[in-house]
């Protein structure tokens, strides 16, 4: 996937996309490294490193304990609506 296209995916322009790429590199997340089999050596490929899969491991964590209070909330809140009908019947 190029840059572009990944621009197009997520919504924002290349220019962006770049930019997000180079301060994730930056950080650490992510490493740069050439495409060895590819004729065109412009070509790079955008890897997670051990970092990168750290902090994308935190963030999908944070993610379901966001995910598993919303739930438990919904559960609660059916749980009282049942409650209240039965109790009109």
């Amino acid at each position: 996937m190029s840059q572009r296209e990944l621009a197009d995916a997520v919504g924002v322009s290349t220019g962006s996309a770049n930019y997000v790429l180079k301060a994730l590199i930056e950080k650490g997340f992510v490493k740069l490294g050439n495409f060895k089999a590819a004729e065109d050596k412009r070509r790079y490929a955008y890897l997670l490193t051990p970092k990168g899969v750290a902090e994308k491991a935190a963030i999908t964590q944070r993610f379901l304990a966001r995910k598993m209070a919303e739930f438990e909330a919904l559960k609660a809140e059916i749980s009282a609506l049942k409650s209240d009908l039965n109790q009109n019947e």
